[in-house]
């Protein structure tokens, strides 16, 4: 008697094993769709810049921060004829505010002490244009000054395009496209074809230099170069039909 219990305990536990096994890969099948397919579209656009920033600075060194000042002042006016000289409106300059420090003398054995060494002085200016090649051409002549005796830094120049946002509507429709041709490229061998979109994700835009590979998660945004490629990322999971 026990031993048919013990055989009917069994065929019961086998039972359930059976029926939960079913279950799951019932589960598993539901859960991985069937008639989808999940494909990434890009596009991209070359694009020139269409406004340009340059900043640089007018710099010296002196005994006191009053020599500092009125040095700087004498040189500043040469400046602007310099920038105003390549095409440059006075409305597009924008001269900032000073900065200075103090550089203190060191003794015998190179610790800086209390006494005052000389004053550096600094002028910021900004430049703007949506000239873009006259921001070039001063970015690369203006160091020119320091033959004169004018001590000038300046910053890689800026470039900008202003249709940035209309531009990425419309590549990132040219990259859902690229992605329905990939996809029915996929699907001719099964003789399939590409129903409705089920969902779309778009990626981060990289704007690089025209010759540039580099790609980035959080997207790249170049203000380096006057020519831009924008590339646009689509994924789309389209219906199989």
């Amino acid at each position: 008697m026990f031993q048919q219990l013990e055989k009917f305990q069994l065929a019961i536990l086998g039972l359930l094993l059976a029926i939960a096994l079913v279950w799951g890969a019932k589960s598993i099948t539901s859960s991985v769709p069937k008639d989808g397919i999940s494909v990434t579209g890009s596009a991209y656009q070359i694009v020139k810049s269409d406004s340009a920033r340059l900043e640089f600075q007018i710099t010296a060194k002196q005994p006191t921060k009053a020599a500092g000042y009125a040095l700087v002042q004498k040189q500043l006016p040469e400046v602007l004829a310099f920038v105003k000289s390549k095409g440059i409106e006075d409305k597009d300059i924008e001269v900032q505010a000073y900065n200075g420090y103090y550089s203190y003398k060191t003794n015998a054995n190179g610790m800086s002490t209390n006494v005052v060494d000389s004053f550096n002085i600094s002028l910021p200016v900004v430049v703007k244009s949506n000239d873009v090649e006259k921001i070039k051409t001063i970015s690369t002549e203006i160091q020119t000054l320091l033959n004169k005796g004018i001590d000038i830094n300046v910053y890689r120049p800026e470039y900008f395009y202003s249709n940035l946002a209309d531009l990425k509507v419309s590549l990132l429709q040219e990259a859902t496209k690229d992605a329905k041709q990939r996809a029915a490229a996929m699907l001719k061998a099964t003789n399939n074809r590409v129903g409705k979109i089920q969902s779309v994700r778009m990626g981060v835009f990289q704007i690089t230099p025209v010759d540039s590979t580099n790609v980035s998660d959080m997207g790249i945004s170049d203000t380096s170069t006057i020519d831009k490629k924008v590339t646009s990322v689509a994924n789309v999971v389209f219906q199989i039909k």
